[in-house]
């Protein structure tokens, strides 16, 4: 299944990447005119109307003698998305562990364990308001998934030139995050975090 969505993502098939980012985008699209329960009940009923279709019409060319009477989505029927024991068991521990992962970071910067990262996600939070003001979350998912279908083609393609970039972003970030740590230490270089790493001067 993992293969397939890169396959999707990478435009492998093209006609295939096209017909779903197509319709994730007409879907989440339709939704801010329609409900939810609209929409899904409209898709549906359009898909059931497309596979009976078709299975009806290969089962005419049977009846004809024109086809070999093969069912038209024998591959989707046989296509096994069944979980063993041990490998549910795997996905809920890596569910749990995210879980709790997720919330210890959260209770780390709510109630401040570190007095520098938790400004940093104050200064998140501040700019994710602004964003809320511009756009809804359903024009953020719209985007997500128009970037998911557009982005890894693009790297896979300018990948030197996006290397570059994102190193220029990431060593002024480096200096402007080591000038905050130096001003919250008194101006003295942060301690060393390693085991038995040298600690600062007193001034």
């Amino acid at each position: 299944m993992a293969s397939k969505a890169m396959d999707l993502i990478y435009w492998k098939d093209m006609e295939r990447s096209g017909m779903v980012l197509t319709g994730l985008v007409v879907g989440l699209l339709s939704l801010f005119q329609l409900s939810i329960i609209s929409v899904l009940s409209t898709i549906s009923l359009a898909v059931m109307c497309f596979t009976i279709s078709v299975r009806l019409y290969y089962h005419v060319l049977y009846i004809l003698n024109w086809g070999d009477g093969a069912h038209p989505f024998k591959s989707y029927l046989d296509l096994d998305i069944s979980l063993s024991g041990e490998m549910a068991d795997k996905c809920m521990q890596k569910a749990i562990v995210t879980i709790l992962s997720v919330v210890d970071a959260l209770k780390r910067l709510f109630f401040v364990g570190s007095l520098f990262n938790s400004l940093k996600f104050l200064f998140l939070l501040y700019l994710v308001t602004f964003v809320g003001k511009v756009f809804n979350g359903l024009t953020l998912l719209i985007i997500s998934v128009i970037a998911v279908f557009s982005f890894p083609l693009f790297y896979e393609r300018h990948q030197e030139q996006v290397d570059s970039v994102f190193a220029k972003v990431q060593g002024h970030y480096d200096n402007i995050t080591d000038i905050l740590l130096r001003l919250s230490h008194g101006g003295s270089p942060p301690p060393d975090q390693t085991p038995g790493g040298a600690k600062p001067k007193a001034q």
